[in-house]
């Protein structure tokens, strides 16, 4: 054990500074060569780390210093933030050379945010074929999958020889790094299928290119919702996606890399918009535009809870005459509003199918309401033995009376939690319904549904049970 951790310890104690060095070394006064040959032992990740902690004019310095492939490959590493940034910081012909060797969405995204004049200038210093492939991207809205692919990809034509795909594959390897999985189309640039290429390379070269064709490769549609797509991309193992027009015709591809960013992207969505905000909020809007995006749901979140306090007011007889069962009441809020949640975000995942059927719905309402009864049972009852012990060691009330008040706790959390693991899977399912966005919709009313649900049930069972049934008072 003290073996193991003094040689961490040694080990962290002799781990490299890379930020420090690469900044040392840009600052230095050496040659622009002997800078290059000196960064070219540091990974693109780690200069780019580096690059927003220099001042403007060390970055222009080394702008200057840097090879274009190799400021390219760390523009690959930045955010889009930063990227866009930077290219204002370069003149225009290093800016254009940079945007010319970078994946065509990337440099999408960049022109996107770019401004408008420079971005104008950039575009015309552009060859003809990277300017197309750009402007393809572009023509995509940011939530179509056709807006994240890329055309750094191989594709050759059906009914070559392997002779002649492995020379296709050397010249365009030249321009392309994508090239694990080649894609096969026909004269009329139709999708056909992807080889491996493994197979191609172990491929005798009297066999067929045809036998190589693996026709069920996944694909997608370059004008599908992101979000539909996800759940696809996600189930294959593949490194690489092509990405279709509507006539089948091969387009780009969607990379791994791709694919992660967009489930990061909808996950950071949903998680705000389970919240009651919007997609598009970020640091840089002003009060005036958070709180017009925020009030909406706000004012309708305040006016379910005037009335969740209503209810509480109409119980006041029996918070009058049982004041011990107010101790208790967030016992159950809360425990209902998880129950609500989780339903919610099973609901939500799953209907991300769009092949979802009525019976399969039904399955998803019932199985979840199942759920949460068990758990309402077993929590219940936990709550039923220890609250009632509380109450008779600490409050010091009769035996009858603890376990009469911890009985109504266990049974109203059993009913609240029944009762909101349905709600949690009904209102996304009825916004899906309406054709509104479950995920916007759903979160904060849930809470505050649960809310009132819970406060019925625990009242309304005190009520019933405590003052009219057993008769029993403070």
């Amino acid at each position: 054990m003290e073996e193991n951790e003094v040689m961490n310890g040694e080990l962290n104690a002799v781990k490299p500074d890379y930020e420090s060095e690469i900044i040392g070394i840009i600052r230095s006064n050496d040659t622009p060569k002997a800078i290059m040959n000196r960064l070219e032992d540091y990974h693109e990740s780690d200069i780019a780390d580096v690059i927003e902690k220099l001042s403007e004019q060390e970055r222009k310095k080394f702008y200057r210093v840097c090879s274009l492939d190799i400021l390219a490959d760390i523009f690959e590493h930045l955010d889009e933030e930063k990227s866009v940034q930077f290219i204002g910081e370069m003149d225009i012909k290093r800016a254009a050379a940079i945007i010319e060797r970078l994946d065509t969405d990337t440099a999408s995204e960049i022109l996107r945010e770019t401004d408008k004049s420079k971005r104008v200038l950039i575009i015309d210093l552009l060859p003809a074929e990277v300017r197309k492939e750009i402007q393809l991207i572009a023509s995509f809205d940011e939530d179509e999958i056709g807006s994240r692919m890329t055309t750094n990809c191989i594709i050759i034509k059906e009914g070559m020889t392997i002779k002649q795909a492995m020379n296709e594959l050397v010249s365009q390897a030249e321009e392309n790094d994508n090239i694990t999985t080649l894609f096969v189309v026909d004269e009329e640039n139709e999708f056909c299928g992807a080889i491996d290429l493994k197979d191609l390379i172990t491929a005798r070269s009297s066999a067929s290119l045809d036998s190589l064709i693996a026709s069920s490769f996944p694909y997608v549609y370059a004008a599908e919702q992101t979000a539909d797509c996800i759940e696809k991309l996600k189930d294959y193992s593949e490194s690489i996606i092509p990405v279709l027009d509507d006539s089948n015709r091969l387009l780009g591809v969607i990379t791994s890399q791709n694919i992660i960013e967009a489930v990061d992207d909808e996950m950071g969505e949903d998680y705000a918009m389970l919240a009651g905000l919007t997609a598009e909020e970020d640091l840089n809007e002003t009060l005036t535009q958070s709180m017009k995006k925020r009030m909406p749901w706000l004012l309708i979140l305040l006016g379910l809870g005037i009335v969740v306090s209503t209810v509480v007011g109409t119980f006041e007889k029996v918070v009058a005459q049982l004041t011990i069962i107010m101790a208790f009441q967030s016992l159950i809020l809360d425990m209902a509003g998880n129950v609500g949640t989780q339903s919610l975000a099973v609901t939500i995942r799953v209907l991300m199918d769009e092949n979802l059927t009525a019976k399969q719905k039904l399955h998803l309402v019932t199985k979840e309401m199942r759920v949460g009864f068990c758990n309402g049972l077993l929590l219940g009852s936990i709550s039923f033995v220890l609250i009632g012990l509380y109450i008779y060691l600490f409050k010091h009330k009769t035996l009858m009376f603890s376990y009469a008040v911890s009985g109504c706790i266990g049974v109203s959390l059993v009913l609240a939690m029944l009762i909101s693991s349905a709600v949690g899977t009904l209102i996304p399912l009825f916004f899906k319904k309406i054709k509104v966005d479950p995920a916007v919709a759903s979160g904060p009313l849930i809470t505050t549904v649960n809310d009132l649900v819970a406060v019925v049930s625990y009242y309304g069972l005190s009520w019933i049970l405590l003052l009219n049934v057993l008769n029993i008072t403070s």
